[in-house]
């Protein structure tokens, strides 16, 4: 990639040359450019996620959501946020400032950098490093040291186990997310988010064609994105919302603000790996479909993620670490093993990927049943348990 080349396209670098800049202007230019197209598209889409989710999460519990400020409650969001803006900034006689104060903006920054490495469309892109996959990896572990950052520095209990829950959930599914975004890395041969979109082509999506390996990096994305029924990070009922509990204010709607980026950025990391990015029918024709088609799939994912939100219990500590390491971890090493293995056989195209698709759908087949088995005897214990108590 030319670095002196603005991304934002030619009319934009004629324009700049036009005007008698030198590479030097022209370069910073374009990245500031970038920087607060990206800053917008996230800060903006969150108000509108906001609102979707509280509507969602009333129609599922039969309520009505907001309703009363502007249109459909359209505009409640923005008076909420209106309202954390006058709401006191409190900060807790015995907190570690530094800390307690850089935590919010952490959180939000680690998720907006993700932004920089999503292809929304055909060449609609802030930087195709090739090395993009490893960006994301690399920057999402930065959210979590904000959280421990907030749990510890708040000299709160409540806020201590919170912090120590996000070591242990978070780096726990942090593994298996790992493990199944290579799965399509190893497939294409490239990190390149960018290239693994144009190695979907033609439909040949590698959600279709791996589905267990899709299937495990949305679970792995509702446990790092602290969602239902893996939010033990904010247990309302049992550490009182957890990391953030002393912060109040803008501070609060700092680490608010990254939770809803962060549910619209994994769904965009999982179009862009498995559901083919911006490709779809006509785009080639019609380049601004792509933007239209990315959106779209990412809205499935995005309401995927809100109706499991308001609709499953949470689960005990124990059991979603047991579920962590003793089924998503191994089920994603499998996975890539059989991606290795089918990467190298030496048959046509399309049958790698009938066959692939088997294994994928044989391997969840095999975990599925394993759970249930699982899940069947713990309740015949606890009936057990329960006969002999009464």
């Amino acid at each position: 990639m030319d670095v002196l080349k603005p991304q934002i396209g030619d009319w934009w670098h004629a324009l700049l040359q036009g005007a008698g800049l030198s590479s030097g202007w022209i370069v910073f230019l374009d990245a500031l450019v970038i920087t607060l197209i990206l800053l917008g598209l996230g800060l903006t889409s969150v108000l509108f996620a906001v609102w979707l989710e509280r509507k969602l999460a009333a129609r599922v519990q039969d309520r009505l959501g907001p309703n009363r400020v502007g249109p459909y409650g359209l505009v409640q969001t923005v008076a909420d946020a209106l309202k954390l803006l006058t709401k006191e900034d409190i900060t807790p006689d015995n907190a570690e400032r530094l800390s307690y104060n850089l935590a919010p903006g952490l959180a939000v920054f680690a998720v907006l950098m993700l932004l920089l490495v999503i292809p929304f469309g055909p060449g609609l892109i802030g930087a195709d490093i090739n090395v993009g996959v490893l960006y994301l990896v690399a920057m999402g572990s930065v959210g979590i040291m904000a959280i421990l950052m907030a749990g510890w520095s708040s000299n709160n209990k409540y806020a201590l186990l919170g912090g120590f829950r996000a070591v242990a959930q978070l780096l726990s599914y942090e593994i298996p997310m790992i493990l199944a975004m290579s799965v399509p890395v190893l497939f294409a041969g490239t990190m390149s988010m960018e290239k693994l979109v144009e190695q979907q082509a033609h439909g040949r999506w590698f959600g279709v064609v791996m589905p267990a390996a899709f299937f495990l990096y949305f679970l792995a994305a509702l446990a790092e994105n602290e969602r239902t029924p893996f939010d033990l990070l904010e247990a309302d009922s049992e550490i009182v919302a957890g990391y953030h509990i002393e912060y109040s204010g803008m501070k609060f709607a700092w680490f608010f603000l990254a939770f809803f980026l962060n549910t619209l950025i994994l769904s965009a990391i999982a179009t862009t790996l498995f559901l083919g990015g911006w490709r779809g029918p006509f785009v080639e024709q019609v380049p601004a479909l792509g933007i239209f088609y990315f959106l779209a799939k990412s809205f499935v994912l995005v309401f995927a993620f809100m109706w499991i939100r308001a609709t499953f219990p949470r689960l005990r500590i124990d059991q979603m670490m047991a579920f962590a390491w003793k089924v998503m971890v191994p089920t994603g090493l499998v996975l890539v093993l059989v991606a290795a293995v089918f990467v190298k056989l030496p048959v046509a195209p399309l049958v790698r990927d009938v066959l692939l698709f088997l294994v994928n759908v044989f391997i969840l087949l095999v975990v599925a049943g394993l759970v249930g088995r699982h899940l069947r005897l713990q309740i015949k214990r606890l009936s057990e348990g329960a006969a002999v108590v009464s």
